[in-house]
C-alpha cells in the first residue's frame, strides 16, 4: 500500500527495505533514541550495532500501511515480514521528529 510519509520516514524505510544500515542511520539525530524490543539505545554508535544485529537477525521487509499521529510525531502502522516467529506482523512505529531528522523511534507490536 502507498501512504505519503515524511521524507525521513520513507527514506528510513527503504533503506530498511533495502538492508541499508547507512542509509537507515542518515535519517537519525546524532543524539536520537531508539526503544525496541524492551531495550533502549542512544546516539548513533548504539543504534547503528541495534540496525545491524537486527537486520542480520530478522532480514524484516517493511510495508507502512497507515500514518496517524501530529506532523512532529507521526505513528506508523506497518506490516513487517521476515526471520521470526508469528511473521507477517503488524508493528507500531512511533517517531518523534525534528524537521528533516528521526530524534526517537519506539517500536510496539
Amino acid at each position: 500500500m502507498n501512504i505519503e510519509l515524511p521524507k525521513p520516514l520513507a527514506i528510513y524505510y527503504a533503506a530498511k527495505n533495502q538492508k541499508n544500515v547507512d542509509g537507515m542511520l542518515t535519517c537519525f539525530a546524532a543524539d536520537a533514541s531508539v526503544r525496541d524490543e524492551g531495550e533502549d539505545r542512544h546516539g548513533r554508535a548504539e543504534i547503528r550495532k541495534w540496525m545491524e544485529e537486527t537486520t542480520r537477525k530478522y532480514r524484516v521487509t517493511v510495508d507502512p500501511r497507515e500514518i496517524s499521529g501530529d506532523a512532529d510525531r507521526p505513528i506508523v502502522a506497518a506490516l513487517v515480514s521476515g526471520n521470526f516467529p508469528g511473521s507477517p506482523v503488524t508493528l507500531h512505529y512511533h517517531f518523534t521528529l525534528a524537521g528533516d531528522v528521526i530524534t526517537h523511534l519506539e517500536i510496539y507490536a
